[in-house]
């Protein structure tokens, strides 16, 4: 039995801000970028507030704010590229901490993306636990990026996206991501590859994915504690 006939669609109304959450370099436009084209295209006047912890004051930084230029061309972006050191996060998680409590403190998103907690990665299992500390009344999805490791997540939403979404999220990334060109697992392919994939398993031509890694389901009745 294709047990993608059971899925029911949830449809979001109201999305008039959004926060993005990386570690480094390329993460969000990975994890997301074919999401954030949809949810822009459909909300022209969307506000972004991302977050990239490291690559701060580096081409990493100018890679960042033209890969958003592109992604989301209307929409209001408020980029932060933070300058902690790549790799060995954990050492640092009082800094990255603050780093994302004062990012927290400038907005109030709709909904959260950040990496999966169980990235095998150390420094986005660390962010994917702080997350949901910050933005503690928010709805957390967390992406997936892949790479060489064997650590594919497993899934528990999906983001149908058209065919030209899917091309235009491979084609920028490359456009956008030039220091990035070198990695074995960085090219249209294997961007192409995973969203198909993906698609197969939602029913679609193309999609990406995502955890829930925190979400409060509002029946419509108050509640009072005494």
């Amino acid at each position: 039995m294709d047990g993608t006939a059971n899925m029911m669609a949830l449809t979001p109304v109201s999305l008039d801000s959004v926060a993005v959450i990386g570690v480094g370099c390329g993460d969000i436009a990975v994890g997301l970028g074919a999401t954030l084209v949809e949810i822009a295209c459909d909300k022209p006047d969307l506000v972004v507030h991302a977050l990239v912890l490291t690559g701060g004051g580096t081409e990493h930084e100018i890679e960042e704010k033209n890969a958003f230029a592109v992604l989301c061309p209307s929409a209001d972006i408020r980029l932060t590229v933070a300058d902690l050191p790549g790799g060995g996060l954990r050492d640092q998680w009082r800094r990255v901490r603050a780093v994302l409590a004062e990012f927290r403190r400038d907005c109030e998103p709709d909904i959260v993306f950040g990496p999966h907690g169980s990235d095998q990665y150390e420094d986005h299992r660390l962010l994917a636990e702080l997350i949901p500390a910050e933005f503690r009344k928010h709805l957390v999805l967390g992406y997936e990026i892949l790479r060489s490791d064997s650590d594919l997540l497993n899934p528990s939403l999906y983001l149908p996206v058209p065919s030209e979404t899917a091309h235009e999220k491979a084609s920028l990334i490359a456009q956008c991501y030039p220091s990035q060109a070198g990695r074995r697992w960085f090219d249209d392919e294997a961007f192409l590859g995973l969203m198909r994939v993906r698609g197969v398993q939602c029913r679609a031509r193309y999609a990406e994915a995502f955890t829930v890694e925190k979400a409060v389901l509002d029946s419509g009745t108050d509640y009072s504690v005494n």
